[in-house]
């Protein structure tokens, strides 16, 4: 199943995609793709005739596919091209650093770059969202725990990020930094997360073209280990990492600005498009 959230931003609707790849309301069945719905219905879920269901408006906002992600998990340098570009050693054991909550947004929605930005750049993800809480669970029935996967573009300001004094999250956490969807794609559909390949665009020259068979952990790995440190609840997002090609890894470093548009995909999960915007908000 491709589940999704549609309508203007705070009043979303569910919905799913039918075969055709057009959107059916969802909204007469389940209130909304919260936790408890990736947690007790996706089986009822997946037993529906979608050609019963009303379609949805045309030309709809596609929002963030789950609602009340409680948090984003993410997972730094698990790509070992990645991990070369940076100059950093292939990490022995996953980089875990949190994006706050507010940073989600839609997959279509603009970017906007925050007050004193000036190295804002692109990182292409898979993540993987949780369907049933995870603690101290081995890697054999780690994926038992996993709902789907969705398209992350895991937005960053790198002088934030790498020139403030502290960790990693006040260069990863600004509104709009965290666009997620199209939809969650449940991972009965997806028989092999490892052997996706992913890419990103910035004004149409691709700086990010890979495969998540360069990843450094497995799905199954990262659900497990992380489960060691922390309660993975459901609709919990874990992002899984960038390849190479950002903007920082470029000779010289490219970085966004007002104006440009990022597209960027993840075979079988969908595309993503932003428009990056200056901040234009008050103090």
């Amino acid at each position: 199943m491709k589940l999704l959230r549609y309508g203007p931003k705070g009043r979303e609707k569910p919905g799913i995609l039918d075969q055709q790849g057009g959107i059916r309301d969802l909204s007469g069945v389940v209130d909304d793709i919260t936790p408890q719905v990736l947690e007790n219905d996706l089986g009822r879920l997946a037993a529906l005739d979608i050609t019963k269901l009303p379609p949805a408006p045309d030309n709809v906002r596609i929002g963030p596919p789950v609602a009340g992600v409680r948090k984003i998990v993410c997972i730094g340098l698990n790509y070992r091209k990645h991990a070369h570009e940076t100059g950093m050693a292939v990490p022995a054991e996953p980089l875990i650093f949190m994006k706050a909550t507010s940073a989600i947004s839609g997959p279509y929605d603009p970017v906007i770059l925050p007050k004193g930005a000036t190295k804002g750049d692109w990182e292409v993800e898979y993540a993987i969202i949780i369907g049933k809480t995870a603690r101290y669970v081995s890697e054999a029935r780690a994926m038992d725990h996993v709902a789907g996967y969705c398209v992350l573009n895991d937005v960053s300001e790198r002088a934030f990020q790498m020139e403030r004094v502290g960790q990693w999250t006040k260069g990863k956490s600004c509104d709009t930094f965290a666009p997620m969807g199209p939809w969650l794609v449940t991972k009965d559909e997806i028989s092999d997360p490892h052997r996706l390949k992913l890419w990103l665009e910035v004004n149409g020259r691709r700086y990010q073209d890979s495969a998540t068979s360069d990843n450094i952990f497995s799905v199954p790995f990262m659900v497990s280990y992380l489960s060691q440190f922390m309660t993975l609840e459901p609709g919990d997002v874990i992002s899984t990492g960038t390849p190479e090609g950002t903007g920082v890894g470029q000779k010289p470093p490219v970085f966004l600005k007002p104006g440009d548009v990022m597209r960027l995909g993840v075979e079988g999960l969908g595309e993503q498009r932003q428009e990056v915007v200056a901040y234009s908000g008050g103090d």
